[in-house]
């Protein structure tokens, strides 16, 4: 069933990144007179597809990785005379430009309104505030103390963790200085440290953990929530409610004493004493045994934190009116964008590990967790997926629509195209590098199951 659910979450998150991006070439390309003879959401042999009434083929095929317009071309078979003006290669400079922009720009403006959407409707966030420091980690090198709240990394605005997540990842592997606006006790200021290289891990990387901080968060008491069905917890008695007093006669004050209780027993028997309905009992479990990536054998039994309410000073709510959320989500998506651009230039210059490349079952995998998660996550996702998309097909790479775009420029200035053999050489380059890079994304993929 997992699998079904994450799969569906792909074929959904694609086919509507997809179907933006190349309506935008559709769209573009019915205003400048040229004949769209195919429209297609999937790679292969149509499941089903209909025909509108210019003849343009609309169908939905099996291979949910990607889509393409089919546009009438003299490069990939003769014309017939009546037709030749509104066949591709006719058109201006100019006009294929625009044409292979608008898939492009339809991403980035998808990614606007998603943004946009997201603010006027309004979120609430948990409040950036410090809770550990890690002794040597830049965030103690920069002055950071329990207790802080985060309102500005280098000068950016931030309302919540994952805003800070995003400006830290734009600093990593880089020297020089991290300046934080802060707030303590109601009294604001900055602190900075010394980047010294920092760097993230190549398998998870972690920007906010890796920098030194562990998020605050309220105290979480020893008390059982979710129970899986046939579990180990669950066939040893263990209930919903439980408030787990001690482990083998250890005191538990908090969740986290029970999990690392757990995790350190594998196929040990604990003898967990919990108060349940006002009366003290003890149960004997004994853990199940998992392997970690990293090679870590740990102890679980199958049962969930209750869940705990925030208190409302830890939260912000963020909302914006219509007019005011325009100029937010424009910042969200040239955040996103230049994120994704600092990103592609530190893994060519080895700043950024390339492991961090993801491929179609990472992004299969964060579709489930975003889809599960709610309307705003899931939006977010689809919203950075969706310039990064944007990003990745302006590159002047032959085959994607920024080496067309560079193709036609030339023609713009040298009045006369591109040679047909500079065109193929082109081609064959690009698709060796995309092909690698496809190749590279699944191995890292692979590698994190």
């Amino acid at each position: 069933m997992q699998i079904i659910e994450t799969i569906l979450a792909l074929a959904l998150t694609l086919g509507i990144l997809v179907t933006l991006h190349e309506y935008g070439h559709f769209w573009v390309a019915r205003r400048c007179g040229v004949k769209v003879l195919r429209f297609s959401v999937g790679f292969g042999k149509p499941m089903f597809s209909w025909y509108d009434r210019h003849g343009t083929e609309f169908a939905v095929a099996a291979i949910p990785l990607g889509g393409y317009v089919k546009m009438l071309d003299q490069r990939e078979g003769p014309v017939p005379e009546e037709l030749k003006d509104q066949e591709f290669m006719s058109k201006s400079p100019a006009q294929r430009i625009a044409i292979a922009s608008a898939g492009p720009i339809a991403n980035f403006l998808f990614a606007i309104f998603a943004y946009w959407v997201i603010s006027v409707v309004g979120v609430t966030a948990v409040a950036p505030i410090v809770g550990e420091v890690d002794q040597g980690s830049v965030a103690e090198r920069s002055g950071l103390q329990e207790g802080m709240e985060i309102h500005a990394v280098d000068g950016h605005r931030v309302t919540s963790w994952r805003d800070i997540s995003m400006r830290l990842l734009e600093r990593t592997g880089e020297q020089g200085e991290v300046t934080l606006e802060v707030s303590d006790d109601g009294a604001r200021g900055t602190v900075s440290g010394e980047l010294g290289g920092w760097s993230l891990s190549d398998d998870a990387p972690d920007p906010i953990g890796e920098f030194g901080i562990t998020p605050w968060r309220p105290e979480i008491p020893a008390v059982l929530g979710e129970i899986a069905e046939g579990g180990r917890g669950d066939v040893a008695g263990l209930q919903t409610g439980d408030k787990v007093l001690t482990v083998d006669g250890e005191p538990v004050p908090d969740w986290q004493t029970l999990v690392e209780h757990v995790r350190n027993a594998p196929e040990q028997t604990l003898q967990i004493t919990v108060l349940r309905e006002g009366a003290e009992r003890t149960v004997e479990v004994t853990p199940g045994e998992r392997t970690l990536e990293s090679g870590e054998v740990i102890g679980f039994v199958g049962v969930g934190v209750q869940p705990v309410s925030w208190p409302d000073e830890a939260l912000r709510e963020i909302s914006y009116g219509p007019l005011a959320a325009i100029p937010q989500a424009i910042g969200e998506t040239w955040s996103d964008t230049r994120l994704t651009l600092v990103a592609i230039k530190k893994m060519v210059t080895g700043l950024l590990s390339p492991t961090n490349l993801s491929g179609p079952i990472t992004i299969a995998r964060v579709a489930e967790a975003s889809v599960s998660s709610g309307f705003e996550d899931f939006v977010r996702f689809l919203a950075y997926l969706s310039v990064s998309l944007g990003v990745l097909n302006l590159l002047p790479i032959p085959v994607l629509d920024g080496g067309h775009i560079v193709y036609y420029t030339i023609e713009a200035i040298r009045r006369k195209p591109v040679s047909e053999e500079a065109q193929a050489i082109g081609l064959r380059i690009g698709m060796a590098l995309i092909l690698t890079l496809m190749v590279f994304a699944l191995y890292n993929d692979l590698m994190r199951l």
